[in-house]
């Protein structure tokens, strides 16, 4: 079993930056992939990012490629997303996703994928 818990939504400016957490509990997290996902108001869940449990694979929706990096501390038990040149469609609903399973390049875009999800962080990006 693994619990996520999201941190460091907020309101930011257009052309700025902000660094979403994704802190897991539970002993498999060095064997777990995380992936982000984000939901806009009216619109469907969407796959943002994902980081195999190894740290050697990522994977980035094509909206944000350049903008944000995904990355873990497996010490910490801690997923990051620094989301820099934030534009105000990246408002929305972050969710952080998990799995425990899958080999070290194991990097699943598909909700359907995933076992585990947080509860949500709002980020708000005016212009």
């Amino acid at each position: 079993q693994v619990q996520l818990v999201e941190s460091g939504g907020g309101l930011a400016q257009a052309g700025g930056s902000l660094r979403l957490s994704c802190a897991a509990s539970g002993r498999t997290f060095s064997r777990t992939v995380v992936g982000w996902f984000r939901q806009a108001p009216g619109k469907e869940r969407e796959f943002v990012t994902a980081i195999s449990w190894s740290g050697f694979s990522t994977t980035y929706a094509d909206s944000v490629k350049g903008r944000f990096t995904i990355s873990r501390d497996n010490a910490k038990n801690t997923v990051h997303l620094q989301m820099n040149f934030l534009k105000p469609e990246d408002t929305a609903v972050y969710y952080c996703a998990a799995v425990d399973a899958g080999g070290p390049l194991y990097c699943p875009t598909s909700q359907s994928e995933y076992r585990y999800w947080g509860q949500g962080t709002q980020v708000t990006v005016s212009s």
